[in-house]
């Protein structure tokens, strides 16, 4: 039944196997019906051979039976040698006639017949032919009698036609029977051959759905051949689409980071709002740019074009003299070496988000101290920079075999202070997307954090 069951659910309209397997009954059916036409035609033109040759036996036999009286009357024996010409509807039957004349003989078998009229022979010529449901064979013979003349005789013996068509009703039914078993056991195979060809393709649906409900995160099996193509092209787009996702959660949560800074100027500036009202509204246009920055990146395709140009040294002043106002309560002292104007190749969307957290790490952790140099033109791993910006503070650093951990989302250098872990991966990202480089280390003036930000 199970079996049964599962052929059942493979004849589908749509499906492929169900396709193939009519396509292929198609083809079998028209093949055995070929063969079948063929055979049949090939048996019957061997039957009739098979028939003729009897009849030129059974003609030449009553030839040699037939005997002439002086008068040149024909004489036939009472007895013949084939035993179906003396029985009345035998379906043998013979005749001698003179030719050009009346009929000289018949066997008993054909009482009640009309004799069958030859075409025009000579001497020794025969002739088969299909009649009235019978077939014929006509022969004719020349007679000499004791005077010397010679008279012309036709032989003819006949068969019904139910002989052969018995034979060959017999053959067709045995091929009916046995084509239709071969055909029925071709299928089967071929069914069973197909089920086992389309086995990596229902393997590669289940794993398909297997990473749609996430019990794997990609194709793995072991596919044929003509299947690689496919199942590498897929796990290519699985990877691009999951790219895109992460991305896009990514960008939100680097939108919320953001929004941090900006959200704590404005709590800062709540209590005086009349005296702050400038910087309030900075940092509401402020916000309202990251939002509008971070959605672009959203919707970007991984595609970074550095056109536009954007003053570092500006970007700064504006950094530092927000993050005063919320670290009022620890006093920083900003000590900043920065060119007048400092025009680089880049977002500005990029540079708030780089800078912005470096300072605000820088501010976090510090004692009190947090410094800022621009230098132009360096070289660093046998590249050249136009920019290198050092952030450094006077607190206590990163502990030893932290530094790489930190670059990653989600984790932070004291799980202790409050964050979300992701504000240096979005440094270090940006970073290596303006084709820059990133450094980290131990202020030798300081004592504390430093980092070198390297920019084309």
């Amino acid at each position: 039944m199970l079996k049964l069951w599962e052929i059942i659910q493979c004849l589908h309209v749509k499906s492929l196997s169900f396709r193939l397997i009519l396509a292929e009954g198609l083809v079998l059916s028209v093949f055995f019906a070929s063969v079948a036409v063929l055979l049949e035609q090939g048996f019957r033109e061997s039957a009739e051979n098979a028939l003729l040759e009897r009849l030129q036996i059974q003609a030449y036999t009553l030839l040699s039976l037939a005997e002439f009286n002086n008068g040149g009357d024909l004489i036939m024996p009472t007895r013949l040698h084939e035993p179906r010409f003396l029985t009345p509807g035998s379906g043998l039957y013979a005749f001698i006639l003179q030719k050009g004349k009346k009929q000289l003989w018949r066997s008993p078998s054909a009482i009640g017949l009309e004799p069958m009229q030859s075409p025009k022979l000579v001497s020794g010529q025969s002739v088969f032919l299909f009649e009235h449901g019978r077939y014929v064979l006509h022969y004719a013979a020349t007679q000499r009698n004791a005077w010397g003349a010679e008279r012309e005789y036709i032989f003819t013996v006949a068969e019904d036609a139910q002989f052969v068509s018995k034979q060959v009703q017999y053959l067709q039914n045995i091929l009916r029977i046995g084509l239709a078993f071969i055909a029925l056991v071709l299928v089967s195979i071929q069914f069973a051959l197909l089920r086992w060809s389309l086995k990596p393709l229902r393997k590669i649906v289940r794993d398909l759905e297997a990473i749609e409900t996430g019990k794997k995160s990609h194709l793995d099996g072991n596919y044929p051949t003509e299947l690689q193509g496919l199942a590498g092209n897929l796990n290519a787009f699985i990877s691009i689409e999951r790219v895109h996702l992460e991305r896009y959660r990514n960008n939100l949560a680097d939108l919320a980071h953001s929004l941090k800074t900006p959200l704590a100027i404005l709590r800062g500036c709540v209590e005086s709002f009349s005296e702050n009202k400038q910087t309030i509204q900075e940092q509401i246009s402020r916000m309202d740019e990251i939002i509008e920055y971070q959605l672009q990146r959203a919707a970007a395709k991984g595609e970074h074009k550095t056109i536009k140009v954007a003053d570092l040294s500006a970007i700064i002043n504006k950094i530092t003299a927000s993050l005063s106002k919320v670290y009022i309560d620890k006093n920083i002292i900003f000590d900043i070496t920065v060119p007048e104007s400092c025009p680089i190749y880049c977002e500005e969307g990029d540079l708030y988000e780089i800078v912005g957290n470096l300072l605000d790490n820088a501010c976090k952790w510090c004692t009190q101290q947090v410094k800022v140099t621009i230098a132009l033109n360096q070289r660093k791993a046998r590249r050249d920079f136009s920019v290198m910006l050092e952030v450094s503070d006077d607190g206590p650093g990163i502990p030893v075999g932290k530094f790489n951990e930190i670059l990653k989302r989600g984790v932070r250098a004291d799980e202790n202070i409050h964050g979300h872990g992701i504000g240096m991966t979005i440094v270090y990202e940006l970073i290596e997307l303006l084709n820059g480089k990133l450094e980290g280390g131990k202020s030798t003036t300081l004592g504390g954090m430093r980092w070198n930000i390297y920019l084309p």
